[in-house]
């Protein structure tokens, strides 16, 4: 869950050389640099390649930058439902060529027992940003659009599922070994809207992917604040379902048959001391553990991105408590 940082010093003297955020994205050089970062301190099982979700919506026509310690906007945010029929179609190869040069890097450098994770924003995740023009408390704007025009917001959506399926294509092609879905915003919405606006295009996704002839690649879903609706998930064309530190891990064992990712809350890494970070990873391991009896289908993890306040002594703790615990 967003391995690299600005927890990590060495991040930040890349970062600084790299000018910009969207700098670092965009050379394949620094983000394979910081890609590899994480995984010379810690012994991590996967990696997840350096990118932003974003980077689809820019390609599509959309003005990005992003603002220091308020994080990314658009300076032309879609403000008329019938906005979205100015966005352009992206041709990853092309237009996203700096991510797949990233990825080559990374397979050439990456040991050959540690896949590479690839992934894209939602479908409804990027449409927040597009509309709302950055992040959001109560999504009004967005939510506007769900009640007022939602013909126009299923265009929208219709339109970036396409581009994120061509994007995780391309990914893959590039040689990516798993890819991964984040609908960080899909828990704002209520049951039935989610169920309408969010899910069914994700959903639409992994199918496309598994058409094309990519079924074999492992895939997972990760919603925040999705817990009450693991059954309905579970109904996903994937491999796993990623859940956040709001749900039990016992109770999500017992609602799905998929690989389950997750759940530690990231703001322990930044406020415990070590020994209380691995008190509550044990909670969780053992949570998991009373229900399935080993750790069969499940891969420990963070229930959200990691932090730049997180100490980095403490995600070392934490890996290396995990990999003894689960051997034991």
């Amino acid at each position: 869950m967003r391995q690299a940082g600005r927890y990590l010093p060495e991040y930040r003297k890349t970062r600084e050389k790299a000018g910009s955020f969207l700098g670092l994205c965009k050379n394949p050089d620094y983000a394979t640099e910081v890609t590899l970062q994480p995984l010379r301190r810690f012994q991590l099982d996967a990696s997840i390649m350096f990118s932003d979700i974003l980077v689809i919506p820019e390609a599509m026509g959309m003005d990005l930058y992003f603002s220091e310690g308020e994080g990314p906007k658009f300076n032309n945010p879609l403000t008329n439902p019938q906005d979205s029929t100015i966005l352009r179609t992206v041709t990853p190869e092309t237009d996203l060529a700096f991510v797949m040069q990233t990825i080559k890097n990374l397979k050439a450098e990456l040991p050959a027992n540690i896949p590479l994770i690839g992934f894209s924003g939602s479908p409804w995740t990027l449409a927040c940003y597009m509309i709302e023009g950055g992040s959001s408390k109560n999504y009004e704007k967005i939510k506007s659009w769900v009640y007022q025009s939602p013909q126009y917001l299923h265009q929208l959506l219709d339109k970036i599922s396409t581009a994120v399926t061509d994007y995780l294509l391309a990914q893959i092609k590039s040689g990516v070994d798993t890819i991964m879905i984040f609908d960080s915003w899909g828990g704002v919405l209520s049951q039935n809207a989610f169920l309408e606006f969010s899910q069914p295009y994700i959903g639409r996704i992994f199918s496309d992917l598994s058409a094309a002839g990519y079924n074999h690649i492992p895939s997972i879903s990760f919603t925040k604040g999705s817990g009450n609706w693991i059954k309905s998930l579970d109904q996903l064309n994937c491999s796993a379902l990623g859940i956040d530190w709001t749900t039990d891990i016992g109770y999500a064992r017992q609602n799905t048959n998929k690989v389950i990712q997750g759940n530690l809350d990231p703001v322990i890494l930044s406020v415990a001391d070590g020994d209380t970070v691995i008190q509550e990873a044990k909670k969780i391991l053992d949570s998991y553990l009373k229900i399935n009896h080993n750790f069969d289908k499940f891969i420990f993890n963070l229930g959200h991105g990691i932090l730049p306040t997180a100490n980095p002594d403490n995600v070392a703790r934490l890996v290396d408590f995990v990999h003894e615990y689960t051997k034991r």
